[in-house]
């Protein structure tokens, strides 16, 4: 149906209404995890508001508690898989109290061929005692064979060929560890893996130490 028509606009609107309305937490993410909307119950969960979401990795909000959950995740999305995925999360309410829950995530495109943004909606499951923040030396394999390709010189597009994902897919990883290492850019980001001993000290070419192989 053309956009641009009344009625179109109409159901836009009370579809619009009913995101906002709904009592379960719901956000609309791009293929990626970056949060375009959210309702106020999603919002609520992070104390903030809907509009302070957007551009927010909901990874980075809700925290995965098995990171090959996502690595499957991100595969089957790649492949242009259309299923329905679940993450077992965890995140700080606003009031201090550590809580877990359940992300599920559904493609949804007008097309099969049209890259899928996904509706993700949140179910808390409870509460309980507070758990240690992941230190931040904690990456996954793949975050860490991406780190060694870039100290040797590869090039997004390299790193991409070399690990089987698309050039968005490796910018993806790249994007999640700068906002978990507050760096700056890629170079900062190969000094601190190898700080962190992520990057195996005195090889040529650079690989990933054992412990995170």
């Amino acid at each position: 149906m053309d956009r641009t028509h009344p009625e179109a606009v109409v159901w836009r609107n009370r579809a619009l209404m009913v995101f906002d309305r709904v009592a379960v937490p719901v956000a609309v993410c791009d293929v990626y995890g970056a949060v375009q909307l959210a309702n106020p119950a999603m919002a609520a969960e992070c104390g903030t508001t809907p509009g302070r979401l957007r551009g927010r990795d909901v990874l980075e909000l809700f925290r995965p508690q098995e990171a090959t959950q996502v690595e499957r995740i991100v595969e089957a999305l790649r492949l242009r898989h259309r299923s329905r995925y679940q993450v077992s999360v965890c995140w700080r309410s606003p009031d201090g109290t550590e809580r877990h829950g359940e992300l599920t995530a559904d493609p949804v495109s007008d097309t099969v061929q049209e890259t899928p943004a996904l509706l993700v909606m949140l179910r808390v499951l409870g509460e309980r005692e507070p758990f240690p923040e992941a230190p931040p030396t904690r990456v996954t394999p793949m975050e860490a064979r991406i780190l060694a390709l870039l100290a040797g010189g590869a090039t997004t597009a390299q790193a991409a060929r070399d690990t089987d994902l698309t050039v968005d897919g490796v910018n993806y990883h790249l994007r999640r560890l700068s906002a978990r290492w507050n760096a700056t850019n890629r170079t900062e980001l190969v000094a601190r893996a190898y700080a962190m001993r992520v990057l195996a000290p005195g090889v040529w070419p650079p690989a990933p130490a054992p412990s995170h192989v």
